[in-house]
């Protein structure tokens, strides 16, 4: 598994802190089991758009660049076939 990048982390930081504070303004709980229901929720939150995070630039491009194809070595190549050979009936 790669490693995640800067921005991915940032975005799911960030994600995990305002989702958090949103829910938690928003449903006004006090007990102890709403607000860990809530962080469970927001840590789920911040894994999905982190792992959503497009690519980088550079590497966007460098994944969308065809690899150039090996040249076909004469000793590997395989033989030409031989030509079909029927029997005519007469």
């Amino acid at each position: 598994m790669p490693r995640p990048t800067a921005a991915q982390l940032a975005y799911g930081a960030c994600t995990v802190i305002l989702s958090t504070l949103a829910m938690l303004l928003l449903s006004q709980t006090s007990s102890g089991v709403g607000i860990a229901m809530i962080a469970v929720a927001a840590l789920a939150l911040g894994l999905l758009v982190a792992m959503t995070v497009p690519l980088s630039g550079q590497r966007r491009a460098a994944a969308a660049q065809p690899t150039p194809a090996e040249p076909v070595r004469a000793a590997v190549a395989a033989p030409a076939p031989e030509p079909v050979r029927e029997r005519v009936i007469s």
